[in-house]
């Protein structure tokens, strides 16, 4: 699954994981400022980000764009002369492309985010004073525009480029176990395996972990945004004062969901392997039935097919409560961000724009934290098809 397309998988992830460790420790240890040596103004790395689409081409960002190609390019040849995996191009490259544009991505809320004070204090201001120059709306919703273009280009690109790389990574896995097929041939379901699930674990693994440096990334970026903000909540419901208050009350309440839906839906990732078990075995038959007549007859078909009958029920069974309680709690999560917000808006301390940017920070970090809440439904699809993977390539394994 990740030797075909990965050059020696294991310490490629782990040595990874450690360049990214040092990028992040360099970083916040000074070398956001590093680009004075090369010309930058002085003091671009403490200036405040202008409210706009042209913070994406301001000296901080521009620095941040060459470190990012330099580190990049230092890792690829790295593994250039560590190993000749013939698809590692894709893997070190096409990875570190879409990891660039899951920050930009980020980076584009952010920019959202810090649009909403003038924008929202500025309806504010009109409704209090009686009006305002209408020019001034279409200005700062012009702002917007700009912004949410620039992502939503980005995210397009991103989608396309994806697309390639998943299928390239279905194509390392289909060359990797063609070229090994007399060996696995005779397994059950090998034709679904090397069809069908090679290609879907590729694309959910690839949009899971997406999903994950997504949401990895985020807190970096809104987490400290939220502990300062956190100063004009000093209340909040049932608690009482609470220093830091909203990053606890993120937290908690992340936690807290991760756990009830992991406890309720334990026993789905088994039942979709055997669900898949069960329908391959049916597949199977029909398929030898087309082809000898003595094979697919009614008796072995009814029995095979109770089998799929059986498992689906006992799917449709568990779901239920699992929708039940995972619907609920996304009920109960759109107003919590709002309810944490009561006691300072009843004390008036707050703006709207403030109400705003608060709340679209917190649900930033929040959401962040309940990534495998938002993924577990996937996650359950991707260890029934790992499993199934798993079992594939245990006969090379031997």
């Amino acid at each position: 699954m990740f030797k075909s397309f990965f050059p020696k998988p294991k310490w490629f992830f782990l040595s990874l994981i450690f360049w990214f460790v040092i990028n992040i420790v360099l970083w916040y240890a000074g070398g956001k400022e590093w680009g004075e040596f090369l010309g930058f103004s002085k003091g671009y790395a403490e200036a405040e980000l202008p409210i706009g689409v042209s913070r994406f081409w301001s000296p901080a960002f521009l620095w941040f764009y060459l470190w990012f190609f330099v580190a990049t390019t230092l890792f690829a040849l790295f593994w250039k002369m560590l190993s000749d995996n013939p698809w590692q191009k894709w893997s070190v490259w096409g990875s570190a492309f879409i990891l660039f544009n899951i920050w930009f991505g980020v980076q584009v809320s952010v920019a959202v985010n810090a649009w909403y004070v003038p924008f929202w204090d500025l309806i504010q201001n009109m409704l209090t004073h009686g009006g305002g120059n209408i020019i001034d709306l279409y200005k700062e919703t012009m702002v917007f525009l700009y912004i949410a273009m620039v992502g939503v280009t980005l995210a397009v690109v991103n989608a396309f480029f994806t697309s390639h790389y998943v299928f390239r990574w279905r194509t390392a896995m289909n060359d990797y176990y063609t070229a090994n097929w007399e060996k696995l041939r005779h397994v059950e379901g090998a034709s679904q395996r090397v069809q069908e699930d090679t290609m879907r674990f590729a694309t959910i693994l690839e949009d899971l972990g997406v999903e994950l440096v997504k949401a990895m990334m985020t807190l970096i970026a809104f987490l400290p945004l939220l502990f300062q903000l956190s100063k004009y909540v000093p209340v909040i419901p049932v608690v009482g004062e609470l220093n830091h208050s909203l990053v606890w009350a993120a937290i908690v309440w992340a936690v807290f969901g991760t756990v009830l839906l992991m406890v309720v839906g334990i026993k789905l990732p088994g039942l979709q392997f055997n669900n898949q078990k069960v329908e391959a075995a049916y597949r199977k038959e029909l398929v030898y039935g087309e082809d000898h007549a003595d094979r697919a007859q009614p008796a072995t078909l009814k029995e095979l097919f109770s089998r799929v009958r059986k498992n689906y029920f006992r799917l449709y069974f568990h779901y239920a409560y699992f929708n039940l309680v995972a619907t609920w709690y996304s009920q109960l999560d759109i107003l919590y961000s709002l309810v944490v917000l009561f006691p300072s808006i009843a004390g008036g301390k707050m703006t709207l724009g403030l109400i705003n940017q608060i709340g679209n920070v917190f649900d930033k970090v929040r959401q962040s934290f309940q990534y495998l809440i938002s993924s577990w439904k996937t996650i359950i699809e991707l260890l029934s098809i790992h499993k199934r993977l798993k079992a594939f390539e245990s006969i090379l394994d031997k």
